[in-house]
């Protein structure tokens, strides 16, 4: 099997066997196509070496690529020999002598509590379509969602008697997350007044149009950006932003930082640990203001 073969093989893997998203496969499979771009068209896959994966790199870092593009294109292009190796194609990772570009950290951008109750206020709820749009936007500060995991949200995942959502998150895990009653409350009005009228018989997933479609990510970056507009909010907004602002809220009125981790679904407390950074000044100010020798 050539090179292609094999990354097709491992896409397959990655999709079957690793239950990836479609986005997630989508950029794997981007980084791959630039790797197989950058080879020679009959190259064997046992002759791959060092120089030829540390050349490519050479070669985007001298177009401007950003460290954290090529940190991810190393990322696919690594697990990719790697799964050469299990499979005992090659013998050796060419990647592996191969250090990882540092990745300045950058502190997330969040939204002020004033800022997120105008946005969560900006849909008209008298209408159908702002109620729809009122549920989605306040489940997702209550719960601080990823997008993906809001629009992929059933009926079946929301148990309004206790306040909590079945989540499906990156690579197809599952984590169950509290949530708020005042989104709940606007879920029922959004379940009884208007998803009867626009879903069609057997769907299951929760939020669907006025077209009796289910919202898609696109479409609910379109919304939620038009609706920051009318809230006045001037930072360039993105939903993730909202998902941000959730965990700092939290972790500045006293939330436990494992507690955080495992709402937002992040494997590695090191991922959540960011938000610390952001909330010290809240916190050096309330020790200032609360302690007795200060």
């Amino acid at each position: 099997m050539n090179l292609h073969g094999w990354v097709d093989a491992y896409l397959d893997h990655l999709r079957v066997e690793r239950a990836l998203s479609p986005n997630t496969l989508a950029a794997y499979a981007q980084d791959l196509s630039l790797m197989l771009a950058h080879l020679p068209d009959n190259k064997a896959v046992e002759t791959v070496k060092l120089d030829d994966i540390a050349s490519l790199f050479t070669k985007e870092h001298e177009r401007g690529q950003s460290a954290r593009s090529s940190a991810r294109r190393l990322s696919s292009v690594r697990g990719f020999f790697r799964f050469l190796v299990k499979e005992h194609v090659i013998a050796e990772d060419p990647t592996s002598l191969l250090d990882r570009p540092k990745i300045p950290r950058k502190l997330p951008r969040v939204l002020s509590v004033q800022e997120v109750d105008r946005l969560l206020s900006a849909p008209v709820i008298h209408t159908a379509v702002g109620q729809l749009h009122s549920a989605m936007i306040h489940l997702m500060y209550a719960s601080g969602l990823r997008v993906t995991e809001l629009v992929s949200l059933r009926v079946s995942d929301v148990d309004l008697a206790r306040g909590l959502l079945v989540v499906r998150g990156k690579g197809g895990k599952t984590r169950i997350v509290p949530t708020a009653e005042r989104a709940l409350d606007h879920v029922r009005a959004y379940l009884g007044t208007v998803r009867p009228n626009w879903a069609k018989a057997g769907e299951l997933v929760l939020f669907v149009s006025s077209r009796a479609r289910p919202l898609t990510r696109q479409g609910f970056w379109k919304l939620i950006k038009r609706y920051a507009v009318v809230a006045g909010i001037t930072l360039n907004f993105s939903p993730h932003k909202l998902r941000h602002s959730f965990a700092t809220h939290l972790l500045e009125r006293g939330a436990d930082l494992r507690a955080v981790q495992t709402m937002l679904g992040h494997a590695d407390l090191g991922t959540t640990e960011i938000y610390t950074r952001i909330t010290g000044d809240h916190v050096r100010n309330t020790h200032r203001k609360t302690h007795p020798r200060a």
